[in-house]
């Protein structure tokens, strides 16, 4: 098999094949791809046996990162929690496997990276597990009456009738209004969770690049905005990718209720299932949050092949110290620091 590259920003190939390919999700798509590209310089291309001009039957899609910081690879894709590669069997994965190796080994790369949700099974593509998580998806299959009493009763059920006591308002959107208040409270979020924000302009592209496919759903309490999530949708999965509340108004159940309200319109909207992401193995608190919303999970496992000549030391802003002076930072260093820094974690 001869291994050919293409951009899938260029050639719409790639929208066709992920448009019918029963793997596909979101993070395949060229909204996704095309916001990694515009906020952090990061390269797509995607590997494929198909030769130019005839159609895609598989493909590999992978960036490729490059950083003084934190070194040069391919990641099939950075910031997704998984993205799987578009093969029809797993007899064909030998050869792009092969091509990745050697790839890495040319250019002098860190590693390559593959975030496969189904796994890898050929025991011979030279790939190690690097990283293991928890999946977490909610199947939306049953009922709505029987998805609701799945829910935990004191931390979901209770909470959504609260909110709805409350008269929180609710609404969806994509406006830059919808951006901006979705932002300061992931801010928030980001701060009370010791953590890097994304940069701004990486939602605003995704708003861009995904159109109709993203959603920010927001609740308020007498006009004040207290909690946020962003979703993506492919076909019939929708993912929760980003949530962020005011931890002030925690008690009046936001989160809940805007989880309910998601599945509400999920389910008549023809999508079976929610994907709510990876979860460090170690984060019990979140391991038991998604367990509660009623969401099976399955081990998660990155594999990756590193190249031995290459040696970077591990970045320290994840120490401790350091996250603590990041969240020290008013507002806009928070933020700026974020956008210096992000690039540099794909």
């Amino acid at each position: 098999m001869r291994i050919h590259i293409l951009n899938p920003l260029l050639d719409s190939r790639w929208d066709e094949l992920v448009a019918r390919h029963p793997k596909a999700s979101a993070f395949h798509q060229r909204g996704w791809l095309e916001s990694l590209a515009r906020t952090y310089g990061y390269e797509p291309l995607v590997l494929t046996s198909a030769p130019p001009g005839e159609p895609l039957e598989n493909g590999l899609v992978l960036c490729r990162v490059s950083s003084w910081i934190t070194g040069t690879r391919l990641v099939s894709v950075p910031f997704a929690d998984h993205c799987e590669p578009l093969f029809n069997d797993f007899g064909e994965s030998q050869e792009f496997m092969n091509w990745l190796r050697a790839e890495c080994d040319l250019q002098q790369g860190r590693y390559v990276e593959l975030r496969p949700l189904l796994g890898v099974q050929d025991a011979d593509h030279g790939l190690q597990p690097s990283r293991s998580f928890w999946f977490h998806e909610l199947d939306l299959r049953p009922s709505l009456e029987q998805i609701f009493l799945g829910l935990h009763k004191s931390s979901f059920r209770r909470k959504i009738q609260r909110a709805e006591r409350e008269r929180l308002s609710y609404e969806t959107g994509r406006s830059e209004k919808h951006v901006d208040e979705f932002y300061r409270l992931l801010l928030t979020t980001r701060r009370r969770h010791q953590l890097l924000p994304q940069p701004r302009s990486w939602f605003r592209n995704l708003l861009e690049c995904m159109g109709d496919k993203l959603q920010i759903r927001l609740t308020r309490k007498n006009g004040v905005p207290i909690a946020a999530m962003l979703t993506l949708q492919h076909r019939s999965s929708v993912i929760y990718k980003y949530g962020c509340s005011d931890e002030r108004f925690h008690s009046l159940g936001g989160m809940p209720f805007l989880f309910w309200r998601l599945i509400e319109e999920s389910k008549p909207s023809g999508a079976e299932r929610i994907d709510f992401g990876r979860t460090d193995l170690n984060n019990e608190g979140l391991i038991a949050f998604k367990d509660r919303l009623g969401a099976n999970r399955k081990l998660l496992t990155y594999y990756r092949y590193a190249n031995t000549a290459r040696r970077y030391k591990a970045a320290q802003w994840d120490s401790r110290v350091l996250r603590e002076f990041f969240c020290s930072l008013p507002d806009a260093f928070f933020s700026a620091a974020g956008r210096v820094l992000y690039k540099h974690m794909g």
